[in-house]
């Protein structure tokens, strides 16, 4: 089967399509067929290094958690689903960018009817850490919450989760998304030199609550803004938090099929729109890493093997 590896860290020149083994699922565990698997920010950070104290790799290493597909074979002891089952869920073992993988009975759902394989299999890592910091911060019908990144993957369904909690939200985007952000309810504000002020002028009040998905300065504009610490989210700067002592909930925070299943049942009945930018063939994976590492996307990008 094909399956993205890379043999070293470095930039996105080190990701290959490699022929690999078949895997072979143990008890507990099926095999699947993958339709559909997102890409992620953390993945290109664990790629190049970066996160190597937190995250290490083993080379050669694979990539992917998110993921979507049909069940083609089935390990002893599996229980909840079975050979020709349609399921989305996720996988801790860095696998889902190929064309197979083994998961873990647990770690499946069923894809409900009206899910698209793309949502489906882009839903994890963006829609369990959205819940994680959305849970963080608590937003209720009183609260003004702020969202950087409003556009982005997790952003995007930030902020749509907390206006179902009833809270004011202002996301912070570049200018060709807050028409998107407006249709869902979101006050637009447009980041950049000057967005505190902008913040202000948009809320007409104190702001409660700050959910922080892209980093780069933006705990310390939580401060600014005079929101408490324990009312602050931030998915990429642990750094800044730990000064302040704002919340880090992620994904790991809410890895649950129990979660999954609540936020596919939401965008089955279209309550929840998870946007897909772009779908890519698996053997074009360099391709959809250039594209999400520019930094603009909107939505999720999902390779399809």
């Amino acid at each position: 089967m094909k399956a993205v590896r890379f043999h070293t860290y470095g930039e996105i020149d080190v990701l290959r399509v490699e022929e690999v083994a078949r895997p072979v699922p143990g008890p507990g565990q099926v095999l699947v067929a993958v339709r559909a698997a997102g890409i992620q920010p953390g993945e290109v950070m664990i790629r190049k290094g970066a996160r190597h104290d937190r995250w290490p790799a083993t080379f050669p290493s694979g990539q992917g958690s998110d993921l979507a597909g049909v069940v083609v074979e089935s390990g002893p002891h599996v229980r909840g689903v079975a050979v020709g089952d349609e399921v989305l869920g996720f996988t801790h073992g860095r696998a889902s960018h190929a064309e197979f993988v083994v998961v873990d009975d647990v770690n499946v759902i069923h894809r409900p009817q009206g899910l698209s394989w793309d949502v489906a299999g882009s839903l994890y890592v963006a829609g369990t850490t959205a819940y994680a910091c959305v849970f963080a911060v608590d937003p209720g019908p009183a609260d003004t919450v702020v969202v950087s990144g409003a556009a982005g993957g997790v952003g995007s369904l930030a902020v749509q989760l907390a206006r179902r909690r009833g809270a004011t939200v202002i996301g912070l985007a570049g200018e060709r998304n807050h028409v998107w952000l407006e249709d869902r309810g979101v006050v637009p504000v447009a980041y950049g030199p000057g967005v505190a002020e902008r913040i202000r002028q948009a809320a007409g009040r104190d702001v409660d609550a700050f959910i922080d998905t892209f980093g780069d300065g933006y705990v310390e504009l939580a401060v600014e803004l005079g929101v408490r610490p324990e009312r602050i989210n931030t998915i990429r700067d642990w750094r800044a938090a730990a000064e302040v002592g704002a919340r880090t909930y992620g994904e790991g925070s809410a890895a649950s099929a129990v979660v999954i299943g609540e936020l596919a049942r939401l965008a089955a009945r279209g309550e929840l729109e998870v946007p897909i930018s772009r779908g890519y063939p698996l053997e074009q994976v360099r391709d959809a890493f250039r594209e999400l590492e520019q930094g603009h996307t909107h939505g999720k990008i999902v390779l399809r093997p």
